[in-house]
């Protein structure tokens, strides 16, 4: 059943095509738009009709293109904004259409409050719009990756639609800086000598894409969920992490109502990075009898993650074998780099958000390709 879901996914994502949502010619006028920033302010072309040059891109919070380009998008907004040039962003993305395996390169989706957080943490010196919600700009614009630039000149008639450069790796050196080649032409008074490049990113989560989270939701329930017991040798070598894995180890117990309510943030921990170097592994802390009762809560929960039950009634050899730091109340969690360094733990529930951002920053994991 999960091939077959695994496969209607495929073909799906297949299914859409860019002439969708045709990509706006060179030499077209500027499509106006009424779009909410991460500011709380709403903006339109009019907003920016004092600058000479207007470019537009529209790019997004988790695809990691995306991410790699932000240093050089707020450099050009610096080096260009006193010769009039407006650079703002636009992110085209139905927050629900972007899968959860999408997200491996990210902390943040692409909701408005995610784009306000990732604008203040990034600091970025432009405007950041929205259009998540109907994506009637962006389908006028028809950007296919994030990130796509669209550069107008005075007129705000299009001169340059496609790529910033032509390295993705932010460490990487370009050797065609296509978005400022073709801004220098324009200041210069002169035709842009590459009027347009392809790109290369994520494609865009149009809202017709929410089907495919709804696929991926139901793949969720196909996946198998067991339970193994874990003796103390079994949990020293597991936190040994003989591996080249990041290990995000939850201790929880059925009774626990705040272990239990947190699993999905786990889950959905899981879902966004397994496909990297991690795994998240659960550890019961209900006696052994209470065995079938723990898998039972698991399956409910669609918990397809590695899970253990700790083999003794000793609880409190359970405490000094997961880390001897550990005071004893649940939930318990640490992340455990290979060779067995803690890089972190918390007694009590966790910030999900602060735990992508850990383990999205690892060098293990990181941000880009």
């Amino acid at each position: 059943m999960k091939k077959i879901i695994n496969l209607l996914i495929i073909i799906a994502l297949f299914s859409f095509k860019s002439e969708d949502h045709p990509t706006l010619a060179i030499g077209s006028a500027a499509p106006d738009f009424n779009l909410k920033g991460v500011d709380g302010k709403m903006y339109s072309l009019k907003s920016f009709a004092k600058s000479k040059i207007l470019m537009i891109v529209f790019t997004c919070n988790h695809c990691p293109t995306a991410q790699a380009y932000e240093a050089r998008l707020k450099k050009i907004t610096a080096d260009y904004k006193a010769k009039g040039v407006q650079v703002i962003a636009i992110s085209p993305n139905d927050a629900k259409s972007v899968r959860l395996d999408e997200m491996g390169y990210t902390d943040l989706g692409d909701s408005y409050q995610d784009m306000q957080n990732r604008a203040k943490i990034a600091a970025y010196n432009f405007p950041y719009l929205y259009d998540g919600d109907t994506e009637i700009a962006s389908k006028k614009y028809g950007p296919i990756a994030t990130p796509h630039v669209f550069i107008f000149d005075e007129k705000r008639i299009l001169r340059y639609s496609g790529r910033v450069d032509d390295v993705e790796k932010p460490t990487g050196i370009p050797k065609n800086l296509d978005t400022r080649n073709a801004l220098d032409n324009l200041l210069a008074g002169q035709k842009v000598a590459v009027e347009k490049t392809k790109v290369f990113g994520c494609s865009v989560k149009w809202a017709e894409k929410e089907e495919l989270t709804n696929k991926e939701k139901q793949s969720w329930a196909t996946e198998e969920v067991s339970l193994e017991s874990i003796d103390d040798a079994g949990l020293k070598q597991l936190l040994k992490n003989d591996t080249k894995k990041l290990r995000l180890i939850n201790v929880w117990a059925t009774w626990c109502g705040p272990c239990v309510a947190e699993i999905p943030d786990f889950l959905n921990i899981n879902r966004m990075y397994r496909h990297r170097d991690f795994e998240l592994v659960t550890i019961s802390a209900d006696k052994p009898d209470k065995k079938d009762k723990t898998l039972a809560t698991l399956k409910r929960l669609q918990a397809s993650s590695k899970n253990y039950i700790y083999n003794s009634d000793d609880i409190y050899k359970l405490i000094e074998l997961i880390d001897p730091k550990w005071q004893g109340a649940l939930p318990y969690t640490i992340l455990v780099e290979p060779n067995g360094k803690i890089v972190y733990q918390k007694q009590g529930a966790i910030n999900p958000l602060k735990m992508k951002t850990l383990i999205v920053e690892n060098p293990l994991i990181g941000r880009y390709f």
